[in-house]
Parts: structure tokens; sequence; C-alpha cells
């Protein structure tokens, strides 16, 4: 990263993890030893998720959220009303309690991140804010990672399984912000002058990094040290599949430590 930089290429981190804000993201790759990387050039799904309702939501409309502090934080940042964030417990010991409890006149919105604190109580909650909003309340999901994993072959449920479970209970699909939806890249774009034909996504991820990649006319380059083997490339390369084909990067390396020899002096 270090050499690219050296050689006036500009660096952008797009993550959909949204449990941590803009600041935090710089924060660590300067604790990480990265090239200093100044928030901005950050762009996560919390921030891009909060852009987005910034301008979709009325002037004083709130939004419920299914979040992390990180998201909350984000949501303040560009003045977005919201409530929800936290440990939630039903109003009541029956459905009648839980249907009848008071609700905030102001919510337009309903936003689901990664929440360590989701329960039933808060998608109750959500689910009555969106059947008393109709269409005209938003659902946005800030990603649709299904699984997280962790060292040692370990995992965790990912944001995409809270988003699903609101999808299910309200019988409608939300808006996502982060890869591989466009709307992430369309954040970046809007704030600097990108070419997507002299750009190159590099991501360890199909689904997410590499589609929205291809989806935005990007060059992609897969690195193998995440969850993602060339078995599976091959297979979407030999299939007959439009979805499939749209899942291969142009390029692929064991590491990104293999394009050190092309970046020497």
């Amino acid at each position: 990263m270090s050499r690219l930089q050296a050689r006036a290429k500009r660096l952008y981190y797009v993550t959909n993890n949204s449990s941590r804000t803009r600041d935090a993201y710089a924060e660590k790759l300067r604790r990480l030893g990265f090239p200093p990387a100044e928030p901005r050039q950050v762009f996560g799904s919390a921030y891009c998720a909060a852009r987005y309702l910034s301008q979709a939501l009325p002037p004083g409309a709130a939004a419920y959220v299914l979040g992390s502090p990180a998201l909350s934080a984000e949501l303040r940042a560009v003045g977005v009303p919201h409530l929800g964030p936290g440990p939630a417990a039903l109003p009541g010991p029956g459905p009648a309690d839980w249907t009848r409890a008071p609700l905030d006149p102001s919510v337009r919105a309903v936003l689901v991140g990664f929440d360590e604190h989701f329960c039933y109580a808060k998608l109750c909650l959500a689910l009555r804010y969106l059947l008393r909003g109709g269409p005209d309340c938003l659902l946005v999901g800030t990603n649709r990672d299904h699984r997280l994993p962790l060292e040692g072959g370990a995992a965790i449920p990912g944001t995409g399984c809270l988003v699903k479970a609101v999808e299910m209970a309200a019988e409608r699909e939300a808006f996502i912000i982060g890869k591989p939806s466009r709307y992430i890249f369309d954040c970046l774009t809007s704030e600097f002058k990108i070419d997507p034909a002299r750009t190159i996504m590099v991501g360890d991820r199909l689904d997410t990094d590499i589609l929205m990649g291809n989806n935005c006319g990007l060059t992609t380059l897969l690195t193998l040290t995440g969850v993602t083997t060339l078995e599976e490339v091959k297979g979407h390369q030999e299939s007959d599949c439009p979805t499939r084909k749209s899942l291969v990067p142009d390029y692929y390396v064991d590491s990104i430590a293999d394009l050190l020899p092309a970046l020497e002096d």
C-alpha cells in the first residue's frame, strides 16, 4: 500500500462492517502501520447508511435503528434523529402488550446493521414501524453478509441474518447499502473523482468485493487470503450461468504480497 501511494495511486477503503466509524477505521489503519489515511478515505456501511438516510428522509424524520454505537455515531454526525441502539426488552408479558406499546411518531425508516443486542423485542418494534408507515417507511440494511469468519475456522452470524429476519417479518425487501450494492461505490464517486476504467477493486470475497467491482465497471483482483478458494472461482468461470459468471475476478493472487515485485523501484 505504501508503494502504491508513493507512485501517486489513490487508496480508498470500502468495508461492509457497520460496527466502526470512519474515524475508528482511520485510527486502526494507523495502528496497523498502513499509509496515513484520512477518515474521508474510508467508506463503511455505517457512514454510507447515514449518508443515505440524511438524503432520503424528510426534515425532522427519524430512524429506528438495530445497530451499534458506531452506526449511531455516524447518524448523529450527519444530523439524522434516531432511536433504538442498545439492549431492549418486551413491553409486557404477552402479544397484546407488545402491539400496544407507544411508537415514536417521527420514525420514517428502519435501519438494520450489526447489532449484538438484536432480539425479539427489536424485531417486533421494527415490524410495527414498517406496518404503520407502509411503503413510506424506508427499510434499509447495511449489508447482507450472512457469516463473519474468525480465526481458527470459527464464525459468527453476520448482519445479513438480521436483515433477513426483518425482511421476512415485514414481507418486503430492504435497500442494501454495502457491497455488492453499487450505492457504496456511488458514495465514493460522489466525493472523489474516480475513473472506473483506471480503478482496481481488491478483495477476498466473490459475492461482495468482486461482484461490486464487476457491477461498477472496475478491474477486479481477488486475494486468496480470505474466505474464497480458487476452486470456487473455477466453478463460476466454467458455469453457463450469467449470475455465477459475474462473480469471476479479472485477476487473482495468493496474497497481496505477490504484488510487491511489480512495485519495486
